[in-house]
């Protein structure tokens, strides 16, 4: 049977995970009915044991970050955290946007890190594995009640979004930012609505987050864009374009980041071409190939989020020419922020402006 695309959904099936070791094979005609039947989004609680995860990556431009969600709504086809949920026993691809979790205790656990004696301050970067302004937040507000305690504490944070519902906590944002505590990087990988509408279904559109970007800029928190991911053959045209716009939207920072495709994103992806850019699907694939070695992907540090070879150095090169002209700095996605106002919590302080 050929598989169709779901609306609203950015993966086409629900291969299995890696890490399944008892794997149910459907009747063809049984698997094809359920792969046509609606999948409605369940979002349930799973209190995390820890809460901030650390990384000493050299092409990452952080130490510390927090993922408020496992799972994300949004069903960005090309999501490099899609294979986490293998660890779940579950889909990286209609579970992955279909089972979200919540961290309840988010905000405790923040604290009870923060009052550890070895505790050090730097900045911690909000979103990026899921995005923590998904649909779920609306109501769930996790990432806000973290951002109360960055205020509170006076601890730098950076936040990774595509949604404009980040917007509705430009007060706690603002107040931060007038103390250099915060920045914010709306990621816009396309400004065709058509396309947005099949690679991340549940996301604003362009035109919401630039909207989003201008509102942040006008009250004083600094604003950079990701144009994630760069994908060839499908959104590379593109690139001039959207740096434009975000420079237009207030945005004082670019950067990019090449396709992904760890573990079974690979299939994901290619089941997506194959299903909405047949015709491209083996120029992208062989694109991502020249630029990743001749595999997949390159996972290697320094290599894994721009690539090599003669295409990627072409990419590189648009990009950077791009943002100098219009005023970006460019390979930059966080501000930098101040640590030294940081107040530990259980710690009497004296002399405060509250």
């Amino acid at each position: 049977m050929t598989a169709r695309a779901r609306k609203g959904r950015g993966a086409i099936s629900a291969p299995l995970g890696r890490f399944e070791k008892r794997p149910v094979e459907l009747d063809d005609d049984i698997a094809y009915e359920q792969a046509l039947e609606a999948r409605p989004t369940v979002v349930r609680s799973m209190p995390a044991s820890r809460i901030i995860s650390t990384n000493n990556s050299p092409d990452i431009p952080f130490d510390q970050s927090i993922n408020p969600y496992q799972g994300c709504e949004h069903g960005c086809v090309y999501c490099y955290a899609r294979p986490s949920h293998s660890y779940l026993d579950l889909s990286p691809g209609l579970d992955f946007e279909t089972r979200v979790f919540y961290k309840p205790n988010a905000a405790a656990l923040l604290l009870n890190e923060w009052e550890k004696k070895n505790y050090t301050c730097k900045p911690i970067t909000i979103g990026a594995n899921t995005d923590p302004y998904q649909p779920a937040e609306k109501t769930l507000g996790i990432t806000r009640q973290m951002l109360e305690l960055f205020l509170e504490h006076r601890h730098p944070v950076n936040l990774i979004t595509k949604s404009h519902l980040v917007t509705r906590d430009i007060g706690l944002l603002a107040a931060l930012a007038e103390r250099r505590l915060c920045s914010v990087a709306i990621s816009v990988p396309t400004m065709s609505s058509d396309l947005k509408r099949v690679m991340e279904p549940r996301v604003p559109s362009a035109a919401a987050r630039l909207k989003a970007m201008t509102r942040l800029a006008e009250h004083g928190i600094p604003v950079s864009a990701l144009v994630a991911p760069v994908i060839p053959a499908i959104n590379d045209h593109e690139i001039e374009a959207i740096l434009e716009a975000v420079a237009t939207a207030g945005a004082d920072q670019a950067s990019y980041i090449f396709l992904r495709l760890p573990h079974e994103l690979l299939d994901i992806f290619t089941e997506w071409l194959a299903t909405h850019f047949p015709e491209r699907k083996d120029r992208v694939l062989s694109l991502v190939r020249q630029a990743s070695g001749g595999r997949s992907y390159d996972a290697r540090f320094g290599v894994r989020q721009t690539g090599r070879g003669a295409y990627a150095d072409m990419l590189a090169s648009r990009f950077r020419t791009a943002s100098r002209k219009l005023g970006l700095e460019a390979d930059a996605y966080q501000h930098a922020l101040d640590c030294t106002q940081f107040m530990r919590p259980g710690v009497q302080q004296l002399g405060l402006d509250f």
